[in-house]
């Protein structure tokens, strides 16, 4: 049995200026080519089973917008928070002010303002993408008891939530236990972690890659999960920031697994 090893597991983008100016950019790049590697958080694989088909779709971690090789003031104002989500030929990119509806301009400033999610294709907008998973070799963990042993022993762990959708997507989420709540007494665990890729759970198209959210997910038993999501949160009647309150809750089928770094490919 494998699993992701998301330690050693990255996306790159790159974005050559004089080859595919950029559609996403908020300022005028310093330097003409860059390539950017993002350690993968999560991975979510969608299944249709009607036409056979599969998807798969890689977040990475969160970073800032910034100026990349300049001397000093390289974070950008007014700064956002990144990530991005990419699959073989299709990115999403998520990016947050201290508020929603911010209104600042890409560059060129003729491409309008930065939305705060923006997906389209790969080949329209960088210059070359790669998505590189790792795997290693993995125990899966059958009991409360065998999981609150591997995590006071601190070994590595590896989070799966499986669920059906519309009776026709299987959707598969994998993802490192960052944080785990273990309790040796009374054998209980709970998994509280993040950010992951969620579904939107009313999507029914192919183009999957729009309706993703950034969630957390938590889950004490083999059979339900809680999922809380990224969305537009009102502080008052004019003004929303982006922040986790929506809750999912919902049968899954979750699985922990413990890492076998000693037979990683």
């Amino acid at each position: 049995m494998t699993i992701p090893d998301f330690a050693r597991s990255f996306l790159t983008f790159r974005i050559d200026w004089h080859l595919k100016p950029s559609l996403t950019a908020s300022h005028k790049p310093p330097f003409t080519v860059n390539n950017a590697r993002i350690q993968i958080e999560a991975r979510c694989k969608i299944s249709d089973r009607i036409s056979g088909k599969a998807q798969t779709f890689v977040l990475g971690a969160a970073c800032k917008t910034e100026y990349v090789g300049v001397d000093r003031g390289m974070w950008t104002q007014p700064n956002a928070d990144f990530c991005i989500i990419l699959s073989t030929d299709s990115f999403f990119i998520l990016k947050s002010w201290d508020r929603n509806n911010k209104g600042v301009p890409r560059y060129p400033a003729s491409l309008g303002e930065q939305p705060e999610r923006q997906s389209g294709l790969v080949r329209d907008t960088y210059e070359r993408v790669s998505i590189d998973v790792r795997t290693c070799s993995a125990q899966q963990l059958e009991s409360a008891q065998a999981i609150i042993q591997a995590t006071l022993a601190n070994e590595p762990l590896v989070g799966a939530c499986r669920f059906c959708l519309h009776d026709r997507y299987d959707i598969e989420i994998d993802f490192p236990i960052k944080t785990m709540n273990a309790n040796e007494r009374e054998w209980i665990y709970q998994v509280d972690t993040g950010p992951i890729l969620f579904p939107d759970m009313s999507a029914d198209c192919p183009n999957w890659i729009n309706s993703f959210h950034l969630a957390y997910v938590a889950f004490n038993r083999a059979d339900w999960a809680e999922f809380i999501l990224q969305a537009p949160t009102p502080l008052n009647e004019s003004l929303s920031v982006n922040h986790y309150s929506r809750i999912m809750t919902m049968t899954t089928q979750n699985t922990v697994f413990q890492a076998r770094y000693d037979q990683c490919e």
